[in-house]
C-alpha cells in the first residue's frame, strides 16, 4: 500500500524564508501568519490528510462510484470522511468572513490543496470545485444567495460543480445546444446536456448548486452560433426559497449516468440532463454600449467574468494537482529504491553484506527519481509564487506592482496547468518505472497515480490548448507587456548576480534558457503574422520553453537562498545542500533541453500541415 507524508518543511521553506510572507502584512489575511501559525494549519492539514484521505485513496479506486435506480453513491468511506473535512473547517480556509470562513490567502490554500491531492485526488476534488463553484457565487450572484446558498456551501452541507463541457461541444464553447429561456419572474429555464461534470452527483450532501453556462435564445427562438449569447447561471439541483433559504422541491435536473473511467474513480463524472430546470443567471443584467456612430447596442451576455475566473482559479488547481501527484508518486518511488535489491552498484558493492545494492545505487534510477523532485520542488515554488502575485494584483497599494502581479500571473497560467500535468504525469511514470513489474500490478499503487495523473493534462482545457493561448493571447496582450514583465525580471536577476562566483552554475544556465525564451518570442512575433499555423505548430514547443526557464528562475533564487543560509550557519545545513543538489540538476538536465524546443519551435509549420488529412 502506498504512504504519503505530507511536505510541510518544504513548504514552510517557500512561505517564510522564500516568499517572506510575514512581511506582507499590507495585504489582506497575511497579518497573522506568523512562521507558527503557518506550521500549524499546515501540520494540521498534513495530519488529517495523512491518516483520514490518504487510506481511502485506494479504496476509492477498487470501489469507484456506483449508479443505481437514479442515486450516485460514493465509495466507502468518503461520506464520513467528507463530514470530518468539513468539522474540522479545511473548506473554510479560503472563504470569506463573512460566511464564516477564514479567508486565508490563496497562498495558504493551494499549499493545502496540494496534500489533499496528494493524499486522494479524487475526493479532493469534490471540495476544491465547491470552492470554485461558491468563490463565483460570491462574486455574481445576487444578495440571497451569498447568504443563503454561498454559507450552506462554506459549511459544507452543499457542494458545487462546474457545468461546461457538452456532448458535442468542449473547448469551442459556441457550438453549445444548452438553452436557457427568461421567464416572467427573472429566473430561466435550463434545458441541456452537460457531460464529464466531476462530482456533479453524490449522496454525500443535501443539495448541489450547478454552476452552468448555457446561450439565451433570440426573439426567433434560435440559438447564435457565436459566443454573444452565452450567460452563466446558477442552477441548484434541489429548488431554494429565496427568503429562507431552505429546500422546497426537486428541480428539473437528473444524472442521466456516470462515466466508467481511467482513473480518479472515486470521484463522480456524471452526465447531467438539465430538463426546463430553474436557473438564475448571474453578473446582473447584460451591459448597453454606444457603437462610433453612436448606435445603441445591447448585449445579451452577462457574468462571463465570473465564469473566466472560476476556470482560470480551477486550472491552477490542477497545475497543483500535477504537483501533487509527482510528489506522493516520487516518494513512494525513493522508499522502493532504498529498499529493493537487485545487482550491484558500477563502483563496486555498497551493500557488501548483503546478496545485491539498494537500486537507488544506479544512475538510471536516480535520474528518474531526481527529475522528479526537481520538478516538483521547482513548481512548487512557482506555484507559490504566483498565488502571491493574485493577491497582490487584488489588494496591493501600489498600482505597478498590482499590474505587474495581474500580467505575470495570467501569463503563467496556462504554463502551471499544462507543463505541471505534463511533468507530473511524468513523474508518476518515472516512480512507476522504478517499482519495475511491481510497480506496473495495483497492490503497489502506483499505477493508480499514472491513471489518476493523465486526466489532469486533459481537462479544464486540454495542454494543447493551454499552449495555444500561452502564445497566442497571453504572450501578446496589451502588446506584450506581460512577457516583457516577466523576461524583465529574469533578466534584472542575472545582472544582480552575474558578478558571484558562487552563483555562476545557476546564472549561466539561466542565461541561456532565458535567451532561448526571447528567441521563440522574436521567432513568433516575426512569423506568426505571416501564418497562424506557426503560432500553432511552435506553441507546445515554446510552452516547455517557458515552463523549464520559469522554474529555472525559481531554482537560481533558491540556490541563492540556500547558500546565504548555509553561510549564516542557520537553519538546516543538509535541506539547503539539498536544494543546491536539485537546483544545479535543473540547470545541468533540464536546461539543454530548451535548445531542442526552441528549434522545433523555429521550424514553422509547414512539416505538420503539409501532409493531406486523408493520408494520415
Amino acid at each position: 500500500m502506498p504512504s504519503y507524508k505530507a511536505p510541510v518543511d518544504d513548504m514552510m521553506f517557500l512561505l517564510h524564508e522564500f516568499l517572506e510572507i510575514e512581511k506582507r502584512e499590507d495585504l489582506p489575511g497575511f497579518a497573522d501568519l506568523t512562521p507558527d501559525m503557518t506550521r500549524a494549519i499546515l501540520e494540521g492539514g498534513a495530519k488529517f490528510c495523512e491518516e483520514v484521505l490518504q487510506p481511502l485513496n485506494q479504496i476509492g479506486d477498487e470501489e469507484g462510484c456506483t449508479f443505481e435506480n437514479g442515486v450516485v453513491r460514493t465509495p466507502t468511506g468518503f461520506k464520513e470522511a467528507f463530514k470530518q473535512y468539513c468539522e474540522g473547517g479545511w473548506n473554510k480556509l479560503g472563504a470569506p468572513e463573512e460566511v464564516g470562513g477564514a479567508d486565508l490567502p490563496s497562498v495558504i490554500t493551494f499549499a493545502f490543496s496540494e496534500m489533499g491531492s496528494s493524499s486522494n485526488q479524487a475526493f479532493s476534488m469534490y471540495p476544491g470545485l465547491s470552492s470554485a463553484a461558491y468563490s463565483a457565487l460570491w462574486a455574481t450572484g445576487e444578495d440571497w444567495m451569498k447568504k443563503h446558498v454561498v454559507s450552506k456551501m462554506v459549511e459544507g452541507e452543499w457542494t458545487g460543480t462546474m457545468c461546461l463541457t457538452e456532448p458535442h461541444c468542449g473547448t469551442d464553447l459556441k457550438l453549445m445546444k444548452t438553452r436557457a429561456v427568461e421567464q416572467e419572474d427573472g429566473t430561466y429555464r435550463l434545458s441541456g446536456t452537460k457531460i464529464f461534470i466531476s462530482g456533479g452527483d453524490h449522496d454525500m450532501t443535501d443539495n448541489i448548486i450547478h454552476m452552468v453556462i448555457a446561450k439565451i435564445p433570440g426573439e426567433d427562438g434560435k440559438l447564435a452560433d457565436d459566443l454573444s449569447t452565452v450567460n452563466f447561471f446558477m442552477v441548484p439541483k434541489m429548488l431554494i426559497d429565496p427568503e429562507t433559504g431552505k429546500i422546497t422541491q426537486r428541480n428539473g435536473v437528473s444524472t442521466g449516468s456516470i462515466e466508467k473511467k481511467m482513473g480518479i474513480k472515486g470521484n463522480a463524472t456524471c452526465v447531467l440532463n438539465f430538463d426546463e430546470a430553474v436557473a438564475y443567471r448571474l453578473g446582473g443584467r447584460p451591459s448597453t454600449k454606444k457603437t462610433e456612430d453612436g448606435k445603441v447596442v445591447k448585449s445579451k451576455s452577462a457574468g462571463m467574468a465570473g465564469m473566466f475566473g472560476m476556470m482560470n482559479g480551477a486550472r491552477m488547481g490542477v497545475g497543483i494537482q500535477g504537483i501533487a501527484v509527482g510528489e506522493v508518486a516520487y516518494q513512494n518511488g525513493v522508499a522502493y529504491a532504498n529498499e529493493r535489491l537487485a545487482g550491484r552498484s558500477l563502483t563496486g558493492p555498497k551493500n557488501p553484506d548483503g546478496p545485491a545494492d539498494p537500486i537507488m545505487v544506479f544512475p538510471d534510477v536516480r535520474r528518474l527519481l531526481l527529475s522528479s523532485r526537481a520538478f516538483v520542488e521547482g513548481a512548487r515554488a512557482l506555484a507559490f509564487w504566483v498565488s502571491m502575485l493574485f493577491t497582490v494584483a487584488r489588494s496591493a497599494k501600489d498600482e505597478t506592482e498590482r499590474q505587474e502581479a495581474e500580467d505575470i500571473s495570467q501569463l503563467m497560467t496556462p504554463i502551471i496547468k499544462a507543463y505541471f500535468t505534463d511533468r507530473g504525469f511524468e513523474a508518476a511514470n518515472a516512480s512507476m518505472q522504478v517499482f519495475g513489474g511491481h510497480g506496473y500490478i495495483r497492490d503497489h499503487g502506483m499505477e493508480q497515480f499514472v491513471r489518476d495523473a493523465r486526466i489532469n493534462q486533459v481537462y479544464e482545457g486540454a495542454n494543447g490548448i493551454q499552449a495555444l493561448d500561452l502564445v497566442g493571447r497571453k504572450m501578446t496582450s496589451k502588446g506584450g507587456r506581460a512577457t516583457l514583465t516577466f523576461f524583465g525580471k529574469i533578466d534584472a536577476f542575472i545582472k544582480a548576480n552575474e558578478n558571484d562566483a558562487e552563483m555562476k552554475p545557476f546564472i549561466e544556465p539561466l542565461r541561456t534558457g532565458y535567451k532561448r525564451m526571447g528567441e521563440c518570442a522574436g521567432w513568433l512575433m516575426n512569423n506568426a503574422p505571416k501564418n497562424f499555423d506557426n503560432a500553432g505548430a511552435a506553441s507546445y514547443d515554446v510552452m516547455n520553453v517557458f515552463g523549464t526557464v520559469a522554474l529555472a528562475f525559481m531554482w537560481a533564487q533558491m540556490a541563492k537562498l540556500s547558500l546565504a543560509k548555509l553561510k549564516e550557519g542557520t537553519g538546516n545545513a543538509e535541506f539547503y545542500n539539498r536544494k543546491l543538489t536539485l537546483a544545479r540538476y535543473w540547470m545541468e538536465r533540464e536546461i539543454p533541453m530548451t535548445a531542442a524546443w526552441t528549434e522545433r519551435a523555429q521550424a514553422g509549420s509547414e512539416g505538420l500541415m503539409e501532409l493531406a488529412a486523408a493520408n494520415f
